[in-house]
């Protein structure tokens, strides 16, 4: 009896074989692509007949080669193709490349805020007390140039230098009901037009060198700089001119910053680097360190430890307004010197769907004479905040706290009001809120803010750029919600909800001369549209209305007042 053949293998069948019969034949060889190099347009490949003079023969480099093979060609005006300003091709050698971008950012902001009648006369019919017309309108566009040149192989490893300029030319015009509101004569037009040119980067980067095969490193940086001694921008985001030594370690998990850093005198209405100034004498000493992945991975530590000394006592400074703003006309109105220290841990990153950010700071240090106390004064103040979220699909929803320790007694020989050194917080709708974005001062009780324009800390400043740090204020406290609705990819809606309180009134009630005033600030509302038409940053148009919904805080402090803000912003990028 024989075996049946196997059946040929149909549709869907594989060929059976025994192992150790009916080996098939090894597969044929492809044969060539014809007519390839005809259709293409290339010259056939030539074998190599001497091997040495292969290898001396010149390359051309990736982009050149890509180019010639009309792959690549330059595209300046569509940053999205290659554009060699842009950075995606060298503009000399193989690794020299310069990276340009332009930004055209505007804005138009109708306001209500609380305005104080001019002293010498008022200029309307029926003017009188402390409070005047309170509405105003803003108006301010900046073109900022971006120039940056890049030298290395910035695809796998650090630059091995780099060269930053930043000019920004600034328009602004504002208007107001009250003469005086604007500049200090009260002769003046109560409408203001100025131009002003400032440097907000001119620096170099020089890579030391590589301290793993990963490309961990040691860089130092020299010049106007953006410095950010934490996440959020709670204790000091700007750009002065500093020394900076950085670096990495274990494949970037570990992360250093060493600085010191002098502030830059400001331009008063546009708030730009003034480098045709004096530099002022306030200098930042800090040290940082970034742990990746710690506790839990996806969330980064930071410990900081920084040291800022003011010597501005004998400075009379007066701002480009001719109001005072050195010292702050609060109190005594006489210079201090302080020394201050801050330790500091922030945190960043997400713990499973958790989004959160924590910041904790204990100020401790010494004013040689304070606000309202003519004999020097300790310093030792305490800041915290945290903000939670999670995404439920196209919905951010929000939870933010803080807290900022207050001063309760500004005649002894302590100072217990925190303030940071120069503050932009993003945090609880940043500059979409009132009470952050606008500058709301305390009129009847001296030259000086509640808190400074985007800031959050009620820091009794005369001006966050130009005023020093004031521990002698009443503290802050701030409880919110909010949420972010993504309801096109293009379109996002976000909103805040945050209740605001000062930590401790006795240092208002004293500069006031006024007895019982309440801790509560109010209700501050705010919602914003941010549409992106192109789903990129090249083209944002933001519009946000926010109001305040006074506490009994507020309305002691400003009896009868509303306070509202609506902006309009427009940012074109190249």
């Amino acid at each position: 009896m024989h075996a049946e053949p196997d059946p040929e293998p149909g549709l869907g069948q594989v060929e059976r074989r025994r192992p150790d019969r009916d080996v098939p034949p090894p597969p044929a060889p492809p044969e060539p692509p014809r007519d390839l190099n005809a259709r293409s347009g290339l010259r056939p490949v030539q074998p190599v007949e001497n091997w040495q003079a292969s290898q001396d023969a010149p390359v051309p480099d990736r982009w050149r080669l890509l180019s010639s093979l009309g792959l690549i060609e330059d595209q300046l005006l569509n940053p999205y193709r290659q554009n060699t300003l842009k950075g995606d091709k060298p503009i000399r050698g193989h690794d020299e490349f310069l990276v340009v971008s332009a930004i055209s950012d505007s804005f138009w902001e109708p306001r209500r805020l609380p305005t104080p009648v001019a002293p010498q006369a008022p200029d309307r019919d029926g003017a009188g007390g402390i409070f005047g017309g309170d509405t105003q309108n803003v108006f301010a566009s900046s073109a900022i140039l971006s120039l940056v040149y890049l030298k290395g192989d910035t695809t796998f490893r650090p630059p091995d230098v780099e060269l930053h300029f930043t000019p920004v030319f600034n328009f602004n015009h504002a208007q107001v009901e009250e003469n005086r509101a604007l500049r200090v004569d009260p002769r003046e037009s109560r409408t203001r037009r100025e131009t002003f040119i400032g440097v907000q980067e001119l620096f170099a980067d020089l890579h030391l060198r590589n301290v793993s095969e990963r490309y961990d490193f040691d860089s130092v940086r020299f010049g106007i700089q953006p410095i950010s001694l934490d996440f959020r921008g709670f204790l000091f985001q700007d750009q002065p001119i500093a020394l900076r030594l950085f670096g990495s370690r274990d494949n970037n998990r570990w992360q250093y910053n060493l600085l010191w850093a002098r502030r830059l005198e400001k331009d008063t209405n546009s708030g730009l680097n003034a480098v045709n100034s004096t530099p002022r004498d306030d200098d930042l000493f800090a040290v940082n360190l970034y742990r990746q992945d710690w506790p839990v991975l996806g969330f980064t530590s930071q410990a900081l430890l920084a040291y800022n000394q003011n010597s501005e006592a004998g400075d009379y400074y007066f701002d480009r307004n001719g109001f005072l703003a050195r010292p702050a006309s609060l109190g005594s109105e006489r210079g201090r010197n302080y020394q201050v220290g801050y330790l500091g841990y922030n945190g960043d990153g997400h713990f499973g769907r958790d989004n959160l950010t924590v910041s904790a700071y204990l100020a401790t240090g010494r004013e040689d004479r304070g606000v309202f106390r003519d004999a020097a004064r300790d310093i030792l103040a305490g800041f915290i905040a945290a903000e939670w979220s999670r995404d439920y699909d196209w919905i951010r929803a929000r939870v933010s706290a803080l807290w900022a320790s207050g001063d309760d007694d500004p005649y002894d020989d302590s100072a217990n009001g925190f303030d940071a050194v120069f503050e932009n917080p993003i945090f609880a709708g940043a500059d979409t809120s009132f009470w952050i974005r606008q500058a709301v001062p305390l009129i009847g009780g001296g030259g000086v803010t509640l808190s400074t324009r985007n800031g959050v800390l009620n820091n009794l400043r005369s001006s966050k750029e130009h005023g020093q740090s004031n521990f002698s204020n009443p503290g802050t406290g701030l409880v919110g919600v909010g949420a972010d609705f993504d309801l096109l990819p293009t379109l996002r809606l976000s909103t805040n909800f945050n209740h605001l309180w000062f930590a401790d009134t006795t240092v208002l009630e004293v500069a006031r001369n006024q007895g019982g005033i309440a801790r509560d600030i109010g209700w501050d509302l705010s919602a914003a549209l941010i549409w992106r038409p192109f789903m990129s940053q090249n083209a944002v148009l933001r519009l946000s209305y926010a109001e305040l919904l006074p506490g009994a805080g507020f309305k002691a402090l400003f009896p009868d007042h509303d306070a509202y803000s609506l902006l309009a912003n427009v940012v074109f990028t190249y």
